[in-house]
C-alpha cells in the first residue's frame, strides 16, 4: 500500500462507506429487509433519509466525485452515522471545513518552556511529541522507562516508529495490538487534520509499506485521539508495569503534546521508583 499524500476526497468517499457499512439497520429501527441486503449496514438511500439529504448527493460523495460538503452537512452526515467525536473532527477535517490548527507548520523542536517543564515534572516519566509522535523532549525519568533517546538518530526518534520497528519497544507492551491500533487511530486523525505534512505521509508510507500489522489496521479507517489512557509493559529491569498516561496541549503550543506516564498501583509505583533511583 503506498500512501503519497491526503486525497481528501477519496478518503471521505471510502470513510463514508465503512462507517455506513458497520451500522446496524436494527439500531435505527428501519424495517429490515433482510432478504433483499446485499451489503452490510444501511443503505445510501437510509444514510441519506437520515442525513436530510438525496441519495444522488451520497452516491455522488461515495463515489468521490468531488463534493465538498458544506458544515451543515457534514453535521448532518455525523449525526446520521452516529460518528464518535473524533470521528466527526476526521470527517470535518476531510470537508475541509476546520482551519488549519497550526499555520506555522508542524512543530520540530521542543518550545523551551515546555521543555524545562518535561524536566521539572520529574521524577514523573514525561516527554513532549507534536501530531505526528516525534519525540521532541524527555527527562531522564522517560528515558529509564523505555531507552536512551539520545541514542537513536533524531528521525528515528518517533513514538510510533518505535513501537512498530525497534526489536526491543517492540515486545515491550503487553496489550500490543491495542497500543498500536490507538496510535494508528490518533494517527489517521492528524493526516486529515496536517494534509501539507509530507514527513507524516512518508512515516505512514513507510509502515503501510514494512509492517503488515500497520497495514492491516490503517485500512480499517478507526479514528481516535486518546487524552488519557492506561498501558502494562515489560521493563526488562523491573518487570511488569501498570501505568497511567495523561496527555496535555498547550494553548500557545497546540501542536506540542506532553505525555506523562504515573503508576497505576502500589506495585507498579515500587517497580518505578527502583527505576527511577538507578
Amino acid at each position: 500500500m503506498t500512501t503519497t499524500t491526503v486525497d481528501a476526497t477519496q478518503e471521505l468517499a471510502a470513510f463514508l462507506r465503512t462507517r455506513r457499512e458497520r451500522l446496524n439497520p436494527d439500531d435505527f429501527g428501519l424495517p429490515s429487509r433482510r432478504r433483499s441486503r446485499r451489503t452490510p449496514g444501511l443503505r445510501r438511500e437510509e444514510v441519506a433519509e437520515l442525513a436530510g439529504v438525496s441519495i444522488d448527493y451520497i452516491v455522488r460523495l461515495e463515489q468521490g466525485r468531488g463534493l465538498r460538503p458544506s458544515a451543515d452537512v457534514v453535521e448532518a452526515l455525523s449525526r446520521a452515522l452516529r460518528l464518535g467525536p473524533d470521528e466527526r473532527g476526521y470527517l470535518f477535517d476531510l470537508a475541509q471545513q476546520r482551519r488549519p490548527r497550526n499555520a506555522d507548520g508542524p512543530a520540530t523542536t521542543a518550545v523551551p518552556p515546555l521543555a524545562r517543564l518535561v524536566a521539572d515534572l520529574s521524577p514523573l516519566p514525561a516527554m513532549l511529541m507534536n501530531h505526528r509522535y516525534d519525540i521532541l523532549a524527555w527527562n531522564a525519568e522517560m528515558a529509564r522507562l523505555l531507552l536512551d533517546f539520545d541514542t537513536l538518530p533524531p528521525a528515528r526518534r518517533n513514538a510510533m516508529w518505535l513501537c512498530l520497528m525497534h526489536p526491543r519497544i517492540r515486545e515491550f507492551y503487553v496489550d500490543r495490538e491495542r497500543v498500536v491500533r490507538e496510535g494508528i487511530a490518533h494517527l489517521r486523525a492528524a493526516w486529515a487534520a496536517h494534509p501539507e505534512d509530507e514527513a507524516l505521509t512518508g512515516l505512514i508510507t513507510e509502515f503501510t509499506t514494512h509492517d503488515e500489522e500497520f497495514a492491516r489496521l490503517w485500512a480499517e479507517r478507526d479514528v481516535k485521539v486518546n487524552g488519557r489512557g492506561s498501558k502494562v509493559i515489560r521493563h526488562p529491569d523491573v518487570g511488569v508495569l501498570a501505568l497511567h498516561f495523561e496527555v496535555l496541549m498547550p494553548l500557545e503550543d497546540p501542536d506540542q503534546r506532553l505525555l506523562i506516564y504515573r503508576a497505576a498501583d502500589d506495585e507498579s509505583q515500587s517497580a518505578l521508583d527502583r527505576l527511577c533511583v538507578r
